[in-house]
């Protein structure tokens, strides 16, 4: 039911994002809890990031797209993260109109550009283990850069035109949003409006995008293990496998979250649940992505250790310098 059918018709200029209802000796513990989680994952992203710049060794495709996932990740957890531990440190739950468009447009930007990315790379793991032989002509730095930028280009315009639709929508009192951040589906139930054309049309892109990057990575990954099946060694199959298992697992956790919640009918909404969801998708998934990458990852967990040592042999350097 919209807010025209039972609330004040007067516009609100401002929202009240309900967060977590619970005694605020739980609000004080969710607080340290994804505030932790919250530097722990960029953190974690920033550490991939200077890893990758600092390596030669890591100069390659598959690492370039993964240093753009990463970007992509902090942006996509930093949209909703902050606000949310703020209000449950302040308890200041207000958010003006345009700070919630906002926050929309980048939470759906920034998750449409992980969707497209995630697409690439399980390209770029199909050409190394599908076609080896031509992996350096097809995945070029050329190559790479542009599919990269193009992954950009396709998030950050695939969530303008519901955000555009939504900054015309006119929103009643009550304007309490029954979620921790300015989701769809709890927006369209503020409108005064009629939204069935609108909703229409982001049920539409939603299924495009998501279940379109689903298909193309599921289909990359079917490719992928159908290949690493006709390998006779047991030893080659575990090789091939170790190579692209982290990104099964990432892929495999992204889209059963999203999946849930953007490709089903608006009416099986159930906002409490939605809620428990989302803390999946948007804050859970970020933070164990870097540690997936960095567990499975030879090259990565290498690139660490002599970084490690690095730090550890100009720290030996500097204290024998202070002990003379």
């Amino acid at each position: 039911m919209s807010a025209a059918e039972h609330g004040n018709r007067t516009p609100a200029s401002s929202f009240i994002i309900i967060g977590f209802e619970t005694t605020r000796a739980m609000e004080i513990f969710l607080f340290i809890l994804f505030l932790c989680m919250y530097v722990v994952t960029i953190a974690a992203h920033i550490i991939i990031i200077a890893l990758i710049i600092i390596d030669m060794g890591l100069h390659k495709p598959m690492y370039l797209l993964l240093s753009n996932f990463s970007v992509a990740e902090i942006g996509y957890i930093t949209a909703t993260a902050p606000k949310m531990i703020d209000a449950l440190l302040t308890k200041n739950k207000e958010i003006s109109y345009s700070a919630c468009i906002l926050q929309f447009y980048c939470f759906f930007a920034f998750g449409a550009t992980e969707n497209c990315f995630l697409v690439v790379m399980g390209y770029d793991r199909y050409v190394a283990i599908c076609r080896p032989l031509h992996y350096h002509s097809i995945m070029a730095k050329k190559n790479s850069l542009g599919l990269s930028i193009g992954a950009w280009v396709g998030g950050m315009l695939a969530s303008a035109p519901p955000s555009l639709w939504i900054s015309t929508l006119n929103f009643c009192f009550p304007n309490h949003i029954e979620h921790f951040f300015c989701d769809y589906a709890p927006l369209i139930k503020l409108s005064c409006e009629d939204t069935s054309k609108g909703e229409f049309a982001f049920t539409a892109m939603s299924w495009s995008v998501i279940l379109g990057c689903f298909f193309l990575t599921f289909m990359s990954y079917a490719f992928i293990i159908f290949h690493i099946l006709k390998i006779h060694s047991f030893e080659g199959q575990k090789k091939a496998f170790s190579t692209c298992a982290s990104h099964i697992t990432v892929v495999s956790i992204f889209y059963g979250t999203i999946i849930f919640m953007y490709i089903r009918p608006t009416s099986t909404i159930r906002f409490t649940l939605d809620r428990v969801v989302s803390i999946f998708y948007s804050i859970v998934t970020p933070l164990i992505n870097p540690i997936i990458y960095c567990l499975r990852n030879k090259d990565v967990k290498n690139a660490v250790s002599k970084v490690l040592e690095c730090l550890q042999n100009c720290w030996n350097s500097k204290f024998h310098v202070f002990l003379e």
